[in-house]
């Protein structure tokens, strides 16, 4: 039996788009990594999709090309939510038992599992310590796992899976029992899976977490992601800043209005329900507060229904929206819409937190609002959600966790009727993070070492799951250079730089120019490549983009200074905040007295980075 030709007849009787894409995504990871395993090892591996672009139903065909490479025995590990386990276990039932062939198991399914005859098996579990640490000793018990490989798959790898305790020279408890498990087998592929794969890029060899192999596959046309909510070049007309819209009161009202009339939209046309998203703090009294901020505004609205300015706020909202996925309802019928579900109550305030007593079911049919914090995170999905109010923020942000708290994403948002209320500040954070996104999907498409930079005190992860000892946080702004570099070619770097002067001011030249002439050097415990790569990274963005160069030459400079441009030298490059600078000094090593190796002259490259960004390196 072909599981993957099954699994995708299936798909392809509802969506030949997405069959195809799943084919391709399981074809090359099946052809380039699963076909060449060697069932001796353990290998480690990144499907990386958008924040809600369907990586599940990617994996899922992955799972059935490994079934063909020789793969029975699998792990899908969810994040630790008891719904989540529950709804990942029901679809993997009905896209993969049910239609598929595959044996199915939850947590309770021991025995099943170990009744799989000669069927591929599968156990969905969480990552919860409790429910790791059983399986661990139940697999341990399972003898045909002693000669037959492993397929795990973790899905949000990024999330609780890494070890937090790495700096401590310790491992983390879930960690650990993952560890175990994988290496209950004598070889395992583990595919880690995330749309935000920000701290697992930056994992380090020896960690054992650092993917050998890395795929990104591309949504599908109606998605809208990052480039759609955060376009670097202009800011949509559907964001509304709302820095100078009065206080928090007033712009409940104003997101009320604008809700009620695309709800209006979305329930005169055939849909089931209509949600707005509020995501003010992850402090649970903060949610109250807003919660009756809501229902004073909701109550305002009912109150002024029948007045004038009320219906005229109305129709402002009606004319700013443009249904790309139905056909837009007259004025009159949307009006009558709202009047209907605000005099008969026809909506719902739902709070979601740890301490809410609100069921997340209410969601999912007609008008809400919906409030919380950290419970709106990884995993959790609202259908036909259009209307965003995001002013949470913090002290030190992380790119990774606001990215997945947003759930702004997805398939079914309609572009036309989409809003976004958020201060201009956190708007410009999500730009500088769609942006570095946009770098990081280049990267791993040209097979390229990937190069993460953010500005300010925004950081790509949180830091307790990354090896500081091997971190290197590059500040923008400073000068580097290598203690002991070499010249590839001595004479070949002074031809190319012979027509520029000592006493020539910095030259505004290509980054590829400047790529090209860190190409001739080498160093130890100096990462060239990887300051080619940063500077690659901004080509990616701009073709023309430029760098700012200096050379000077006969220089005096004794080995093992600790800083080698002259404060005149030093203050020019303090000028172009906004470039890379490539200082070139040609040093007079054949002097004995300054004692460089080799007594020879040579060239030392001095690279000065953007003041407006920090550079995050392995």
């Amino acid at each position: 039996m072909d599981y993957l030709v099954t699994y995708l007849n299936k798909i392809r009787e509802k969506n030949i788009a997405q069959a195809d894409s799943i084919k391709n995504t399981a074809e090359i990871i099946g052809d380039k990594y699963l076909s060449k395993f060697d069932f001796c090892s353990h290998k480690m591996g990144l499907l990386f999709g958008n924040v809600q672009s369907g990586k599940t139903g990617q994996v899922f065909g992955v799972m059935c090309k490994a079934v063909k490479c020789g793969f029975q025995f699998f792990i899908l590990l969810t994040t630790d939510n008891v719904a989540l386990q529950q709804q990942t276990y029901e679809r993997t039932q009905r896209d993969l038992e049910k239609t598929n062939g595959f044996i199915v198991c939850s947590e309770n399914d021991e025995q099943k599992f170990r009744n799989h005859g000669f069927k591929p098996v599968i156990v969905v579990l969480k990552k919860n310590s409790k429910i790791l640490k059983e399986w661990t000793n139940k697999l341990k018990n399972i003898d045909d796992l002693k000669g037959n490989p492993l397929f795990i798959v973790d899905d949000e790898a990024d999330s609780s899976s890494l070890n937090t305790k790495i700096n401590k020279h310790d491992i983390s408890t879930i960690n650990k029992y993952l560890r175990e498990i994988r290496d209950l087998s004598t070889s395992s592929i583990y595919l880690q899976m995330t749309g935000t794969p920000q701290s697992i890029l930056l994992q380090s060899e020896v960690s054992g977490w650092k993917p050998m192999f890395t795929y990104y596959f591309k949504p599908g046309k109606e998605y809208l992601g990052g480039d759609f909510f955060f376009p670097k070049d202009k800011t949509p007309n559907f964001v509304r800043f709302i820095d100078s819209e009065g206080d928090s009161e007033s712009i409940a009202y104003k997101v009320v209005i604008r809700h009620l009339v695309v709800s209006a939209q979305l329930l005169l046309t055939g849909s089931k329900v209509s949600n707005c998203l509020v995501q003010p703090s992850s402090r649970q009294d903060v949610h109250q507060l807003v919660r009756r901020e809501f229902e004073t505004a909701i109550a305002e609205a009912t109150y002024n229904h029948n007045n004038k300015e009320f219906q005229d706020e109305l129709k402002k909202e009606y004319d700013s929206i443009s249904p790309s996925k139905s056909t837009k309802a007259s004025f009159e019928e949307v009006k009558l819409k709202v009047f209907d579900m605000l005099k008969k109550r026809k909506y719902k305030i739902i709070v979601l937190n740890s301490r809410s007593s609100d069921d997340p079911e209410d969601c999912k049919l007609g008008c809400n609002f919906i409030i919380g914090g950290n419970s709106l995170g990884r995993g959790v999905t609202f259908d036909k959600l259009n209307t965003f109010y995001y002013t949470r923020s913090t002290k030190i942000p992380q790119a990774d966790t606001m990215w997945q708290q947003s759930r702004i994403f997805g398939y079914d948002r309609d572009k036309g009727l989409a809003s976004l209320f958020i201060p201009e500040e956190l708007y410009n954070l999500f730009v500088q993070i769609n942006d570095t996104n946009d770098a990081i999907i280049q990267q791993i498409e040209q097979n390229r070492k990937p190069s993460i930079s953010y500005a300010g005190n925004l950081r790509p992860t949180r830091m307790n799951v990354l090896d500081k000892s091997l971190l290197n946080i590059l500040v923008g702004g400073t000068n580097y250079f290598p203690a002991n570099p070499v010249n590839k070619t001595y004479s070949e770097i002074t031809k190319i730089v012979e027509r520029f002067k000592d006493d020539d001011e910095p030259a505004q030249v290509s980054l590829k120019m400047l790529i090209g002439l860190l190409g001739h050097f080498e160093a130890d415990n100096f990462d060239i490549k990887g300051y080619q790569a940063m500077m690659q990274t901004e080509i990616d963005n701009d073709p023309l983009a430029k760098g700012m160069l200096i050379v000077r030459r006969n220089r005096n400079i004794t080995y093992g200074k600790r800083a080698l441009l002259s404060p005149n030298d030093w203050k020019t490059t303090n000028a172009f905040d906004k470039f890379f600078v490539l200082t070139l000094y040609q040093v007079n090593g054949h002097d004995s007295k300054l004692k460089w190796p080799g007594h020879k002259d040579l060239w030392i490259p001095n690279i000065k980075l953007p003041k407006t960004k920090n550079f995050y390196v392995i």
